[in-house]
């Protein structure tokens, strides 16, 4: 985007993933006029405004760099972590519902673990069981993935004849009726024995009886 669309602005408020109060930073002209100085996070930086905020810079500065020390330690304990969530589902392994990153938050906290929903990141949505990577990142650099195993509340039907690719969408299989084996001549064999009970029929069936000369001569 071309500079002609940023502009300068003196943050007067902490903005996550922007900047701490006392900050001059350049920003898209929407988020600017639409979001940063309507709420007052921010304004037209001058000298006079800089100076009036060094001390509420100098105090921002160090509530950071103890919260990144916190979120640095939280993101090196999660490395490796398996979160098991318990869901309602449908027998095809559908949820009643999808987890949604309040549910991972909620979890993760249960773990002690202290994750705003803001700091996690979902590849996709889920909604059926199974298992999926979310990673949970604070800022550009902080980050890790963890594993969430969803599983079902109660024993699904078939269970055994389902599964599931790596996104955890249901793979539908197929059952294959068993077919008997029967051998290859089996019609020709059919026919065979039709043709000789057929033949065994002629045989024994009675001749008629011959006309008597006298009848025939009539």
């Amino acid at each position: 985007m071309s500079s002609a669309k940023r502009t300068e602005l003196l943050l007067t408020s902490n903005v996550e993933n922007l900047g701490i109060v006392g900050d001059v930073v350049r920003v898209r002209m929407g988020f600017a006029r639409n979001y940063l100085v309507p709420m007052g996070f921010a304004e037209v930086p001058t000298q006079e405004r800089i100076e009036s905020l060094t001390e509420a810079r100098e105090a921002a500065v160090k509530e950071h760099e103890v919260k990144r020390a916190a979120q640095a330690t939280i993101i090196e304990k999660l490395e490796g972590t398996t979160l098991t969530l318990t869901r309602s589902a449908n027998d095809q392994g559908g949820l009643y519902g999808s987890v949604t990153q309040r549910d991972i938050s909620d979890a993760l906290l249960e773990n002690e673990f202290d994750v705003d929903t803001r700091a996690i990141r979902l590849h996709q949505a889920i909604r059926r069981i199974g298992e999926y990577q979310v990673t949970i990142q604070f800022g550009s650099d902080l980050k890790t993935d963890v594993e969430i195993i969803v599983n079902p509340d109660r024993p699904l039907e078939d269970r055994e004849e389902m599964e599931f690719d790596d996104e955890g969408n249901l793979v539908i299989v197929e059952k294959t009726e068993e077919v008997s084996e029967k051998p290859a001549d089996e019609h020709t064999s059919t026919e065979e024995d039709a043709a000789k009970e057929q033949a065994a029929t002629k045989e024994t069936a009675p001749e008629p009886e011959a006309l008597d000369e006298e009848e025939s001569n009539d």
